[in-house]
């Protein structure tokens, strides 16, 4: 539990580390303190001494001892030979002012440089300990600065699991949706500009070749060129509304998949089977209906577009979620290119734009299904075609 703390959390480490120095140098200061005051005591401990005195003639004339009172210097018990006794005290040695008893612990800078000394090899010991938490963050401020300077391929190095390398995973996550977007809207506006400029070209070269009088036919292609220009916008603009997550697309509601299906499949003529072993319940999911109604027409006007001969919709659950499958026995896709298809404006090599649509339609069909908590793929049909499958949550 602890060694999990410690290594997820920084302010646990920082914490240890000051406490850890402050205990060494209240341990250090302590044995200092009290190597002192044991010099102290025995410096002023009443231990007897023998004393001789002594006439002009160095002849021993009577003797006695001699012992420390504390506070009060030295006395002298002597006794003489004639039997008399005296004492001789010798008051203390006078301190400097502001001295203690401390003092006479003698080192080789004194008490207070030894505490001194003391409390910077702690903050020596300490600094490496602090110096290595804070030169992550160090780290993460020159990557947040590289990548606020313009470059969005700036990220910064995930080290650890504490609340550092979590930001630092955090805002490698944001740099890399952030400049994923930047670059999809880049496209979006290089291939915008190229799908609107071919419509208007062929209004254009319309105008130019109907005259005075305009045929049907000539009516017909400005109206088709029209609409085209008109859908392409549309679905510009959902796919940048699709782009903004805090955008609002709509009131989310119960949809039955079922209904829905059904009323696009009779729409394109195409034909709608339910798994028998799929109940209502299983096939009600919680989103936008205009979104999901858009994303499985897309599917069914791209099998219409590419595909050959009949449409179907199958509708069943997997694992918890319900699953559209829209079948076309067209061509099919080639296994390298099926995560392809679902880039804004790609083609698959060989189609032609004739064939009506503007590179959108599955595009928008993947950001729709994201946006519900989804996925869509692409996969072969049996016997031929292929067959896109949207998972949505229950």
């Amino acid at each position: 539990m602890l060694l999990n703390l410690y290594r997820r959390h920084l302010y646990v480490r920082i914490w240890l580390a000051v406490v850890g120095g402050v205990v060494i140098l209240t341990l250090c200061a302590n044995w200092i303190v009290r190597e002192a005051a044991e010099n102290e005591r025995e410096r002023l401990s009443i231990v007897p001494r023998e004393v001789v005195v002594l006439d002009t003639k160095d002849r021993a004339i009577g003797s006695g001892s001699a012992v420390r009172v504390p506070g009060q210097g030295l006395e002298f018990d002597v006794t003489l030979e004639d039997g008399r006794s005296m004492s001789l005290r010798v008051a203390p040695r006078a301190r400097p002012m502001g001295s203690s008893g401390l003092a006479a612990w003698r080192t080789p800078f004194g008490l207070g440089w030894m505490v001194a000394l003391v409390g910077m090899a702690v903050a020596l010991g300490v600094y490496p300990i602090v110096r290595r938490l804070t030169k992550r963050l160090e780290a993460l401020q020159r990557g947040v600065q590289r990548w606020g300077e313009g470059d969005l391929s700036a990220r910064v190095m995930e080290e650890g699991q504490d609340e550092v390398a979590d930001l630092s995973h955090r805002f490698n996550a944001a740099a890399a949706r952030i400049e994923e977007l930047v670059r999809s809207h880049k496209s979006l506006l290089a291939n915008a500009s190229h799908e609107l400029r071919s419509p208007l070209a062929r209004i254009r070269m319309g105008l130019e070749l109907i005259g005075e009088r305009a045929s049907p036919s000539a009516r017909d292609e400005i109206a088709r060129n029209i609409a085209e220009l008109d859908q392409l916008i549309d679905e510009i603009l959902l796919a940048s509304r699709l782009d903004a997550k805090e955008a609002d697309m709509g009131t989310i509601e119960t949809v039955d998949l079922t209904g829905l299906a059904a009323e696009e499949c009779a729409r394109v003529d195409a034909e709608l089977d339910v798994a028998e072993s799929a109940c209502s319940e299983a096939l009600t999911v919680r989103g936008v209906p205009r979104l999901l109604r858009r994303a499985i027409r897309n599917l069914l006007e791209n099998a219409r577009r590419y595909g050959a001969g009949e449409i179907s919709v199958e509708l069943g659950n997997r694992q918890g979620a319900a699953e559209i499958r829209v079948n076309d026995r067209g061509p099919g896709v080639p296994a390298a290119l099926r995560d392809r298809i679902f880039e804004p404006f790609y083609r698959l090599p060989g189609a032609s734009e004739r064939n009506g649509g503007v590179g959108l339609g599955l595009a928008l069909v993947k950001s729709i299904t994201e946006r519900h908590g989804g996925s869509v793929r692409c996969e072969d049909r049996p016997g031929g075609g292929a067959s896109f499958v949207i998972a949505l949550p229950n």
